[in-house]
């Protein structure tokens, strides 16, 4: 066995050893969830149960945690702290009852990066927990960690992330190199006609009619104006139009989300929409604005961090699934920017038809066990590739 076999399997010994408390911490997180913005209580609780090494505020409610030798390069592993407005309705004991839910698996997220900071430090290894706020709602925790520049201070070599995924079954772990999450914006179309009774529409520039004539356009974007081998995604979800059944409105609004797996297709789909929301619109006597917000960037694994972490999930009795993309988001994108990151499924067990960010969605607590071991293997491959 070779000094890294070695020293690997002291690590993992070490984290199984922590694997009970880290359950315990999940339970009290899952019934006390707090929102995007306000999750005070659950970084001052992962940072108490993590219970050494240094604490830095970030993010304005993010914690930074280094744990191991306070100077020299370190590897970061990242958990999300916030949850979502879901009212629970898995019935387990502790279901959260105040109106939010760690329907997204954050709660297992954050016990098992506690668990592996805690063996990290317990077997003397450098490793800093960003205990991130604002994953699921703008402004982007993410973004704002990058901007204030003090991952470099810390000399992080490398990001490493994991993600539970009900998509896959409990024992795979996806850890597949390139984009595995979209890029995203939010689409904002006000189109504007002339208003009136609706017995007298020739009187009138229907902004509805026109709108509806718009939404149906805008799909030709993603089925005639993308590389068919290339992933979008386009989707109107809001429709806000009239006020009663016999009035023409003279305005109406959408709000829809559009994602692409390729960066370079985004400059692209963007003209697209503006001129088909304008073009369209104005056939029906209307105009039609757009106005796009920009989301995260798409998220794209570090190919030789991806390699390495394969490597050690077979080793760690894990089993490497197939490729794994989505038109998902995750602000986690924002990292690879200052070093190389890596962002991994992990299969978990669900009931039928439960998913993300459903109000039955509740991964089994084995999920910190398997979580914590694909965080262990982005680790160790991390410190084998030099970055």
């Amino acid at each position: 066995m070779t000094t890294a076999q070695q020293e690997s399997e002291e690590l993992r010994a070490v984290l199984v050893e922590e694997l009970p408390a880290a359950v315990e911490l999940r339970h009290r997180l899952h019934a006390d969830p707090e929102p995007s913005g306000a999750e005070w209580r659950t970084a001052e609780r992962v940072a108490q149960a993590i219970g050494v090494g240094t604490v830095e505020p970030v993010a304005e409610t993010g914690l930074l945690v280094r744990v191991g030798p306070a100077a020299g390069p370190c590897v970061a592993v990242r958990a999300e702290l916030d949850a979502l407005p879901v009212h629970e309705r898995t019935g387990a004991p502790d279901s959260a009852s105040n109106g939010r839910m760690h329907a997204c698996g954050h709660d297992v997220h954050l016990a098992a990066a506690t668990a592996l900071a805690r063996a990290a430090h317990r077997t003397g290894r450098s490793l800093l927990a960003i205990l991130q706020p604002r994953e699921e709602g703008p402004p982007s925790g993410a973004r704002d960690i990058v901007d204030a520049k003090v991952l470099p201070q810390h000399q992080v070599r490398a990001v490493v992330g994991a993600h539970v995924q009900p998509l896959l079954r409990r024992g795979e772990v996806a850890a597949t190199s390139g984009a595995v999450n979209a890029a995203t914006d939010e689409i904002r179309i006000v189109v504007t006609g002339r208003g009136g009774h609706g017995g007298y529409p020739h009187l009138t520039r229907d902004p509805i009619a026109a709108l509806a004539q718009v939404v149906v356009a805008l799909q030709q974007v993603v089925s005639r104006r993308v590389d068919p081998i290339h992933a979008a995604v386009l989707t109107v979800g809001e429709i806000h139009a009239g006020t009663a059944a016999n009035i023409i409105p003279d305005q109406v609004h959408a709000v829809g989300t559009l994602r692409v797996l390729d960066e370079t297709d985004r400059d692209q789909v963007r003209r697209e929409v503006a001129a088909i929301v304008e073009q369209v619109a104005a056939a029906f006597g209307c105009r039609g604005e757009v106005t796009f917000c920009e989301g995260e960037p798409a998220l794209v694994n570090d190919p030789q961090l991806a390699v390495r972490a394969q490597a050690w999930l077979g080793r760690l009795g894990m089993e490497h699934a197939a490729p794994l993309r989505s038109c998902g988001a995750d602000d986690f994108s924002y990292y690879g920017a200052i070093a190389p990151s890596l962002m991994m499924f992990v299969g978990v067990d669900q009931p039928a038809g439960a998913t993300l960010h459903q109000p039955t969605f509740r991964p089994p607590d084995d999920a910190v066990s398997d979580v914590a071991t694909a965080l262990l293997a982005g680790y160790l491959g991390a410190l084998e590739t030099g970055t």
